[in-house]
């Protein structure tokens, strides 16, 4: 058994694969790392450029796009090793950047992931949305990361240089244990794309392990590869698996009261597009709240096996605050703002 793979999915990624890739093989070098490129039924010719260019490099084919979820699931099942890397194909690696979190690792076996810094390949002084310097959510399902809040993003002047607990880690780069990954069940191909580390991530801390930002490794993203940021069907895929996250995993004391007030903020959000005119985003919430609904029954099922603890603050990674209230009323734009504790 490898003791690392390095695990990037692509669909239709082929330019991003011929930027990025060569960086991922020259800095994630080893005998004992294998890279890996899962191919989620692309139609752009980039499975037979990965073959043609790039020996090293092992090729897994899926035969349609699973989704994020479906996807990496459907790959790891096809992998031995003892730490997934799981490293979205429009990210620039730097050397060095894998030793840190494999060490990290290898010390602290209650730890099932970890993550690097990521900044933005595009502004590499600011923070990148899809996971900045490691996630949290609040008590009503809005994810946060230190030096992202909602849309507004950070610059990285050091702040966040601190090693911490963090609640997720984001599935753009990160480490997870393979023991942990298989004993936790992977991700839930339901949610197909975003927001399904988040949900694996709550299982991780139900079952007694540690979630870890490591900012000695630092990577760059570009962000909305294959799926851009203003997308009615992101929309749609946010909204529905914040339901989905909430429904899954709340306590009972919590569920009833938090995912109504939930929803009454999606609601909001409805007008506050109105407003703007933008009206895809208006039917892709409508959309959302229906699937919800439409799966009811299929998530009663799966809640059951998943709401096993009634802790509801995981030691403060679940941050007992309207997210949406700190943001748009009293006007706390940055992580550090918010007063945590943390």
């Amino acid at each position: 058994m490898v003791k690392c793979a390095v695990v990037i999915l692509n669909w239709n990624g082929m330019e991003f694969l011929k930027k990025f890739l060569p960086g991922v093989l020259d800095c994630s070098t080893g005998d004992e790392i294998n890279i890996y490129v899962a191919d989620n039924g692309s139609e752009d010719g980039s499975a037979e450029y990965v073959v043609e260019n790039f020996k090293s490099v092992k090729l897994i084919r899926l035969d349609k796009n699973n989704g994020f979820a479906g996807g990496y699931n459907l790959a790891l099942e096809q992998i031995e090793a003892r730490y997934y890397v799981l490293l979205n194909s429009d990210i620039e690696v730097t050397h060095g950047w894998l030793d840190p979190l494999i060490s990290y690792m290898e010390s602290n076996p209650d730890t099932a992931s970890c993550q690097p810094k990521i900044l933005s390949f595009l502004q590499k002084d600011k923070f990148e949305y899809a996971g900045a310097a490691g996630g949290f959510i609040d008590r009503f399902g809005y994810p946060l990361c230190r030096g992202r809040i909602l849309y507004r993003t950070e610059k990285d002047e050091g702040q966040y240089n601190d090693q911490t607990n963090i609640f997720w880690s984001t599935g753009a780069c990160m480490v997870v244990r393979a023991e942990a990954w298989k004993r936790c069940g992977g991700f839930d191909p339901d949610f197909f794309a975003h927001m399904e580390e988040i949900n694996l991530c709550w299982r991780f801390h139900k079952s007694g392990y540690r979630v870890v930002y490591i900012p000695h490794s630092v990577v760059y993203h570009v962000g909305g590869g294959a799926l851009p940021y203003n997308s009615p069907f992101k929309t749609f895929l946010n909204f529905r698996n914040s339901l989905y996250l909430l429904y899954k995993n709340l306590p009972d004391k919590n569920l009833h009261r938090r995912l109504f007030i939930r929803k009454v903020l999606d609601g909001i959000a409805v007008l506050f597009f109105i407003a703007k005119g933008d009206f895809k985003s208006c039917r892709a919430v409508r959309k959302a709240h229906m699937e919800y609904y439409r799966n009811i029954e299929r998530l009663k099922e799966k809640r059951r096996s998943s709401v096993k603890s009634e802790s509801t603050d995981f030691g403060g990674l679940i941050l007992n605050k309207c997210i949406v209230f700190e943001f748009y009323i009293r006007r706390r734009r940055t992580f550090s703002s918010l007063k945590t504790n943390l």
